[in-house]
């Protein structure tokens, strides 16, 4: 392939910042699933209200809408690319939004927007349901580790690691591969999650507006944490063993925040 065209290709595909997928579907599924049974009577009457309007009836139906939207919608999905991770690597993993979030472009901002338009009842039902879109989404972007990672590598997608012979980068390692290590289907793994403690008992966390930059430092600190970048490209299953407990517990308390913030900001029970 001529250098030229490699250049254009390289640079199509770097335009768009969030290469990989945080937590893949699955992982974003699952968020989405344990985030559900921790919902309020009124939370859960009026997502159902708004998931009816594209005949969808869980969480988990519109968990990966905002990664499809690199497909459905190119346009939307160009403007939202920054939305789904923030960099705080290089500043010891502390959140200053003039650095770090620069016209609110990164995922700790989007999700205090969007959770704004949705407790907005004035604003159209097709508006707030993008919103809830959004949230379920970035709620579990935000908790995976390398989303919040340094900027020098892009958030770890240019660190590369050989799996089992098999070439990937450390961020798909975390997006995906460490949850499909479990050799879990989405139900037994739900089942699996639900069995372990609770990473957040009811009441312990309750949402607020700085809510999003607390989770990001927290995840930040993780990706950030000894053995997380291998000393070597290549890994094995010792890796796996070491680090799936870490996506699994991110995982869960992603699908309890989330809920927090859903029965927050969905509070108000309104007659229509």
């Amino acid at each position: 392939m001529p250098r030229i065209l490699i250049a254009i290709l390289l640079s199509c595909a770097l335009s768009w910042p969030g290469i990989a997928q945080a937590w893949g579907p699955l992982g974003h599924r699952l968020v989405a699933r344990l985030a559900e049974p921790r919902l309020t009577p009124q939370a859960r009457a009026e997502i159902d209200r708004l998931l009816a309007i594209e005949q969808a009836s869980s969480l988990a139906d519109i968990a990966n809408w905002a990664d499809d939207l690199r497909a459905n919608d190119p346009d939307l999905g160009r403007r939202s690319a920054r939305w789904h991770f923030i960099n705080i690597g290089e500043h010891d993993c502390a959140y200053d939004v003039a650095h770090a979030c620069p016209n609110g472009d990164c995922v700790v901002e989007a999700i205090r927007i969007q959770a704004d338009i949705l407790a907005d009842r004035t604003r159209p039902d097709a508006e707030r349901l993008q919103a809830l879109k959004f949230v379920v989404h970035f709620v579990g972007d935000v908790h995976q580790p390398l989303h919040a990672g340094y900027a020098r590598d892009r958030g770890g997608n240019t660190v590369q690691v050989n799996l089992h012979g098999k070439g990937t980068n450390l961020h798909s390692l975390w997006d995906s591969r460490l949850l499909a290590s479990a050799r879990l289907g989405e139900d037994a793994y739900e089942a699996r999650l639900r069995l372990d403690p609770d990473p957040l008992p009811a009441g312990t966390d309750p949402y607020t507006p700085g809510a999003p930059a607390v989770w990001a430092e927290q995840s930040c600190r993780i990706a950030l944490a000894p053995g997380v970048y291998p000393p070597r490209s290549r890994i094995d299953d010792d890796y796996l063993l070491q680090h799936r407990p870490t996506v699994e517990r991110q995982v869960q308390l992603a699908g309890a925040r989330l809920a927090e913030l859903l029965n927050i900001v969905l509070a108000t029970e309104v007659s229509r």
